[in-house]
């Protein structure tokens, strides 16, 4: 059974950045297309980047230019790099397969940034 989990989560000031990483216990998560989740307080998960097997990237339009998706293959691990964080960043954000997350979702990790 594959487990995600997710770190880096913080409290910063808008304008502020965070980089976030998402560990995969095994290596077959390397093959996966995968994605960065937020679920901001109150509201459903939504899809924020995207990184493909071969390293193609696509983002939610009200992250792109600011955040940016990588993965290191060896370490099997899934980072977002957060950048220009504005207050509507603030939630709970989570890592896991896409288009269809087929993985128990980890427990996140909580990104707060006042303003």
């Amino acid at each position: 059974q594959v487990q995600l989990v997710e770190s880096g989560g913080g409290l910063v000031q808008a304008g502020g950045s965070l980089r976030l990483s998402c560990k995969a216990s095994g290596s077959e998560v390397n093959l996966f297309t995968m994605a960065w989740y937020h679920q901001a307080p109150g509201k459903q998960r939504e899809m924020v980047a995207v990184i493909n097997g071969i390293g193609g990237t696509t983002y939610a339009e009200s992250v792109k230019g600011r955040f940016t998706i990588s993965r290191n293959n060896a370490e099997v691990t899934v980072y977002l790099q957060m950048n220009t964080l504005k207050s509507e960043d603030t939630g709970v954000y989570y890592c896991n397969t896409f288009p269809s997350p087929k993985i128990h979702w980890g427990q996140g990790t909580q990104v707060t940034v006042s303003s």
